[in-house]
């Protein structure tokens, strides 16, 4: 510890007079305080290229971002090399250079995925990208489900496979991660607008991801979320989409929920509620917001209304 200290203190003391060095950020010199003495010529500067009054400008200008990304398969660390004509004075280049960079870019785009490993990798990741652009999901949703395509690529064999299909599969494991309220045929629909992946395929590659990965990647999304989702599609009114969330809290630890599709659960709470108020919410509404049928919402209440005994409590309106 004693050497170390003494280690600490020469670095930090001129060696000729051993005053405090002072740091000289312009001139890019480490001096002494005292005698003036250069002890470090040569300093490294990790701030920007030039000085911006704009936060644009200064982005623009910095050497390195610092932060990486699992949605694109480089992880984002890249140097691209710019489509202008121009140097960075501002003057034009000569056409034989201008060819020149021209096959340089594109000699980078083959490098960068130089294999199918890398070409597979860079379609699905931007495929999920412009899913989630189209569906209005957060960037955290994007990263989790680049992270576990990755994961499963270590473990399973897509070759051979739908992009499409893998890629809505993926995105719908990361929305259960995220806690978001997305289902898969959903997410198979807004994937891609000329190659829309059946939600069949896509079902039968989320089953198989499940079954390779392990039940610790298959979470669930509580039927609140489902509830709320549906009473936001059907504009219904604020106390239906309470008294169902208010019945759903006190009956989730019974078994109707096990091996049921959440989305019929939810509606059948909806349902309920709506008929318990008063309010006219027909079946045929709820189902086409729910993506269900008709009957499984009637199954659904009969099970509830077997197991509990619900019982409302009207409180007498405040006369003046």
């Amino acid at each position: 510890m004693k050497l170390l200290e003494k280690e600490e203190e020469e670095q930090n003391n001129c060696s000729k007079c051993h005053a405090m060095l002072i740091v000289d950020m312009q001139n890019g010199e480490t001096v002494c305080s005292r005698c003036g003495i250069v002890a470090d010529g040569q300093m490294i500067d990790y701030g920007p290229e030039s000085i911006t009054t704009t936060h644009e400008d200064k982005m623009k200008c910095t050497r390195a971002s610092g932060l990486n990304t699992y949605s694109q398969h480089d992880l984002g660390i890249s140097t691209d090399i710019a489509m202008s004509k121009t140097d960075f004075n501002g003057k034009s280049i000569d056409s034989r250079l201008v060819n020149k960079m021209n096959n340089l870019r594109n000699w980078q785009k083959w490098i960068r995925v130089s294999n199918s490993h890398e070409r597979r990798l860079a379609t699905i990741l931007s495929c999920m990208g412009e899913a989630v652009d189209t569906l209005g999901l957060s960037k955290n949703v994007l990263e989790t489900a680049a992270i576990l395509y990755r994961n499963i690529d270590n473990h399973m064999d897509i070759k051979g496979k739908s992009i499409e299909g893998m890629a809505a599969a993926i995105l719908y494991m990361a929305c259960k991660r995220c806690d978001v309220v997305r289902s898969i045929s959903e997410i198979s629909e807004r994937m891609s607008p000329t190659k829309k992946p059946k939600t069949k395929i896509a079902s039968k590659y989320y089953r198989m991801i499940v079954m390779e990965m392990g039940q610790t990647s298959t979470p669930t999304v509580s039927t609140a979320k489902y509830i709320s989702k549906f009473a936001n599609n059907a504009q219904v009114d604020t106390r239906v989409e309470r008294l169902a969330l208010s019945i759903a809290e006190k009956t989730k630890k019974t078994t109707i929920m096990d091996g049921k599709s959440p989305h019929g659960i939810a509606a059948a709470y909806l349902y309920m509620a709506s008929t318990l108020l008063g309010y006219s919410l027909p079946q045929r509404e709820i189902s086409d917001v729910a993506d269900v049928t008709e009957v499984t919402i009637r199954n659904r209440c009969k099970e509830i209304l077997t197991n509990y005994n619900i019982r409302i409590i009207l409180k007498p309106a405040n006369t003046r």
